[in-house]
């Protein structure tokens, strides 16, 4: 393909010469969007310089001396003239050690090593490793698919090539080093098409059956999986809070294939796809409540993921949920409710997908022992109130379920182990969320709703509109509990959760009714 041919398909192609000007093609990433990036190297008179223009940062800066000792590894040296690498457009800001692949790349057809029309339709990003193998990057997965879209295909690390595979019908090139791939474009070695990998399921996961007693908990949690609900379990220490939640990820239902790929775009991003397998189970994101608001939410210097966005179609689970600070809570108000994190800096403005299920678990009082006058501290049950208060109306009006963990008794811990474990709750959780899937398949917006939790208030009143007297007892439960609008709606969800788990087309009084039990008093007024 020729250059113009190829600019007009869409990007620069990779290995095309213009001139005395190499260009090789590859990308630059605004979160999980994929923008053309065009490398372009050329060498001329004056003293000897090896310079890298275009708004790099430092680890584009340093690929020079990666670039310099790879090629040195081959055998090759840097000629002593005035070699200038420009990253254009120039005005995007380029981060990330991918640009060291395209570089040398660029440098070799510079060189006459490689003919650049034998490595057009390509674009390319791998590290360097000082003897010239490649190391795995960031971002492979988003960068493969926007290669196919743009009818090009990747050259990337090997230990990503399964990563890259999941685009269907993309040209892969895959080699372990920078000579693997000079010997595949001069035909003295084949490089393998690599095969799409896939993380193994995990077979040790903890089962529902470990825990005794808790038996409304149990109830909330699988409401909870079933409708993509959030929750906040409270209880003092030792109740078993943290061990039920994390035995919801084994309720919930594996991604579908478009998930998977959703969801692993983002860890591929944030380099935290293990050896490029994609995930198959729904994420489970714990993160420490010392956590700080860019670890949370997402941000840094380059605008990273944060837990939010890394639980997406998953499970973000706050434990301690006071001892978060307020800060880092009141920015998880807008990601809970539009499905999506914002980061605004002043070099960056990205968006990163966040339809997360929040899952919290707090003590009722800094000590932890409210109801039990023996343990209790002094100051309560001030303690509880001031404790509690840590959470804002607005965030607590979020979370649709609260239940009350209590301790567990040593009755309860003599029991032998519960007839139903996690396999059968699962299985109620997969047929409703079936029927949900069902529901919503024929919706139409600007984001694909795949649970109840994710229905607005229009869509609700619609397909969660409760028979007679359901709807009287919501009436009066609106005038008695003070229930915002917000919270009006989030009881129409449980309820219509509930419905679904029974099988029943209509919402009823029972399940409303179950739906405001789950209702609690922001913190301050119980």
């Amino acid at each position: 393909m020729t250059q113009t041919g190829q600019e007009a398909a869409g990007g620069p192609g990779i290995g095309t010469a213009r001139g005395q000007v190499a260009r090789v093609g590859t990308v630059a990433f605004q979160g999980i969007e994929v923008v053309d990036v065009d490398v372009q190297v050329t060498t001329g008179g004056g003293l000897p310089s090896f310079q890298v223009v275009g708004l790099a940062d430092k680890a584009v800066a340093e690929s020079r001396e990666r670039v310099r000792s790879a090629l040195g590894a081959l055998g090759l040296a840097l000629p002593p003239k005035r070699i200038t690498v420009n990253l254009a457009p120039a005005d995007l800001q380029k981060e990330g050690s991918h640009f060291d692949l395209p570089i040398a790349l660029a440098l070799l057809i510079a060189l006459g090593v490689l003919p650049g029309e034998e490595l057009a339709g390509y674009a390319a990003l791998g590290e360097l490793s000082l003897d010239g193998r490649l190391a795995p990057v960031a971002g492979v997965l988003p960068a493969a698919i926007h290669a196919l879209a743009r009818d090009r295909g990747l050259i990337c690390p090997a230990a990503q090539g399964g990563e890259a595979a999941w685009a269907d019908g993309l040209e892969v090139l895959a080699p372990d080093s920078l000579l693997a791939l000079i010997n595949h474009f001069k035909g003295s070695q084949l490089l393998p098409a690599p095969v799409p990998r896939i993380a193994e399921a995990d077979a040790a996961a903890p089962d529902l059956r470990d825990i005794k007693g808790q038996e409304s908990a149990k109830r909330a949690l699988e409401v909870a999986a079933a409708g993509g609900h959030n929750l906040l379990m409270v209880g003092p220490p030792g109740a078993g809070k943290s061990m039920l939640a994390a035995r919801l990820p084994g309720l919930l239902p594996p991604l579908d294939a478009s998930e998977a790929l959703e969801v692993s775009m983002i860890h591929s991003v944030a380099g935290a796809l293990d050896e490029g397998k994609l995930l198959r189970r729904r994420p489970y994101r714990d993160p420490h409540h010392s956590a700080s608001l860019p670890a949370l939410t997402g941000g840094g210097l380059r605008a990273r993921p944060g837990e939010v966005s890394l639980a997406h179609l998953g499970v973000l689970f706050l434990d301690e949920l006071p001892e978060f600070s307020r800060q880092t809570l009141e920015a998880l108000r807008q990601p809970l409710e539009t499905g999506r994190v914002s980061i605004a800096r002043a070099n960056a403005h990205v968006t990163y997908p966040a339809r997360v299920q929040l899952v919290a678990a707090m003590n009722p009082c800094r000590c932890g022992y409210l109801d039990d006058a023996g343990l209790a501290c002094a100051r309560a049950p001030k303690c509880a109130v001031d404790y509690q208060a840590r959470i804002s109306g607005p965030l607590f009006d979020r979370i649709d379920l609260h239940v009350e963990v209590p301790s567990v008794s040593a009755g309860d811990l003599t029991l032998p182990p519960p007839a139903e474990g996690s396999v059968e709750v699962a299985a109620r959780v997969a047929a409703a969320r079936a029927v949900q899937v069902s529901r919503y398949a024929s919706e139409t917006g600007a984001q694909k709703i795949r649970s109840n939790a994710e229905a607005d208030g229009t869509l609700l009143e619609r397909v969660a509109a409760p028979d007679e007297a359901g709807r009287t007892l919501l009436g009066q439960a609106v005038e008695r509990i003070r229930l915002t609008a917000r919270g009006y709606h989030r009881v129409l969800r449980v309820a219509r959760t509930l419905a679904d788990l029974e099988g029943h087309a209509q919402v009823r009084r029972i399940h409303v009714a179950e739906a405001l039990s789950y209702r609690r008093a922001a913190p301050g007024r119980r």
